[in-house]
């Protein structure tokens, strides 16, 4: 149970999804939430119109004060958090780097809740990262911050496992649960300086580069345990795909992959559709077979593979 500790004055920074729990929990705790910082509002959507991100929604909907600097660079946007006098600064996947003077200016400096058991994923996408790898293991680390990108010391660690059958999409969720709760537990060590930091072991670090939409085109001579984890990575986005020879407009389609399951036993040619059933679409790899469970066409609504086979027969077709 986390020791009791006097209400700390906290600025929080964040802008998706993810972000949301922790400032949600801050809220809901004995602390003061005294401005949150996040990222300009962006065009969404068809109309493309300006939206807010879901932090500062979710800090609007509880009153209170939301600033949106481009950067933070200038002394200008520096300036107000330094008044502000705050104890901690509390950074959640917000998108803007903090300069020297903003992690030195709360009392207590910044921390950061980071989806990865630091050193393991630094950078933006540890999350879709530690699937890919094919990690057992990752969790949330409880980070006080310094100037390099994600190189602090480590005040607190909790583990979660990846499940076989986990998605960037189902992990990103758990995660974002268990920041919330990492970051209640830390608080009180947090302020009464009773966390014992430790520094990281650069040498087992890895660098978590951001997602590209060019990462999501299958490669069939790859394993169908390494397609697999490309379609659990890429689960909500960028979303694994593979070119299918159906013909609409003169044009070959793009068959996007939602999910997918191994099968053992012996495979063909890399890319053929080896058959078609109830169960799923079944494609030869470099090594085994992958059944594809979950598919999309240009146009349509993800769908499970039945509806799709009961449409069409693609036994024999070539992806790729």
């Amino acid at each position: 149970m986390a020791e009791e500790v006097s209400p700390l004055k906290i600025i929080f920074a964040g802008t998706p999804d993810f972000s949301v729990p922790a400032l949600q929990a801050l809220i809901d705790s004995p602390h003061e939430v005294v401005a949150v910082y996040t990222q300009p509002d962006r065009p969404a959507g068809r109309g493309r119109k300006l939206s807010p991100s879901p932090v500062k929604a979710c800090a609007l909907e509880h009153g209170i004060r939301v600033v949106q600097p481009e950067k933070l660079k200038d002394p200008e946007d520096q300036q107000p958090i330094i008044d502000m006098q705050a104890d901690l600064m509390v950074v959640v996947a917000y998108g803007i780097i903090l300069p020297e003077v903003i992690l030195n200016a709360p009392r207590l400096g910044c921390i950061n809740i980071h989806a990865s058991l630091l050193p393991r994923w630094r950078g933006a996408a540890p999350i879709q990262r530690a699937i890919l790898a094919g990690d057992k293991e990752t969790g949330i680390t409880i980070m006080q911050m310094d100037v390099g990108l994600d190189t602090g010391d480590m005040l607190l660690k909790k583990p979660c496992p990846i499940k076989d059958n986990d998605t960037g999409s189902s992990l990103h969720d758990r995660l974002s649960e268990m920041g919330a709760e990492a970051l209640m537990l830390a608080l009180s060590g947090i302020a009464n300086k009773t966390l014992q930091a430790e520094k990281q072991d650069d040498s087992q670090a890895n660098y978590a580069a951001k997602l590209h939409k060019s990462e999501a085109l299958i490669d069939w001579t790859q394993s169908a345990r390494e397609i697999q984890l490309q379609v659990n990575a890429f689960n909500a986005w960028p979303v694994a795909q593979t070119p299918i020879d159906i013909k609409q407009n003169g044009n070959s389609q793009m068959l996007r992959v939602w999910e997918a399951e191994v099968i053992e036993g012996t495979s063909g040619e890399p890319g053929k559709v080896l058959s078609c059933d109830k169960q799923g679409i079944y494609v030869a790899t470099g090594k085994g077979v992958l059944k594809l469970l979950k598919i999309q066409m240009p146009g349509k609504k993800p769908m499970d593979s039945q509806a799709f086979v009961n449409a069409n027969d693609i036994t024999g077709l070539m992806l790729g």
